[in-house]
């Protein structure tokens, strides 16, 4: 499976932003999908998850009422709606896919996008 990220850029906080993610190669609808994203010098951090039918949702605290993922699946693609942007959600943004069930743990997420840079400034 091949994960393409597009959407990113650069906010003003208080902005929003959706960022997309386009999976190929694979039975996307297979597939538990996840957002996941890494600042500079700092460990990648799950952001949210979404099943394979997309009737269930996971987020990380720090995005919750913020942000919010959803999928296409006839698209192949997976989104993340980013509102009410703070500085501190400046990272590159990662979406990744697994087999299996729902999981906040990137090693348990078995394919992954190249990555997309997100700056939120103040």
């Amino acid at each position: 499976v091949q994960l393409v990220e597009s959407g990113g850029g650069l906010v003003q906080a208080g902005g929003s932003l959706r960022l997309s993610c386009a999976a190929s190669g694979g039975t996307f609808s297979s597939y538990y999908m996840g957002w996941f994203r890494q600042a500079p010098g700092k460990e990648r951090e799950f952001v949210a998850a979404i099943s394979w039918s997309g009737g269930n949702t996971v987020y990380a605290d720090s995005v919750k009422g913020r942000f919010t993922i959803s999928r296409d699946n006839p698209k192949n693609t997976v989104y993340l709606q980013m509102n009410s942007l703070k500085p501190e959600d400046t990272a590159v943004y990662y979406c990744a896919a697994r087999r299996g069930l729902s999981s906040r743990n990137e090693y348990e997420y078995d394919y992954w996008g190249q990555g997309i840079q997100v700056t939120v400034s103040s």
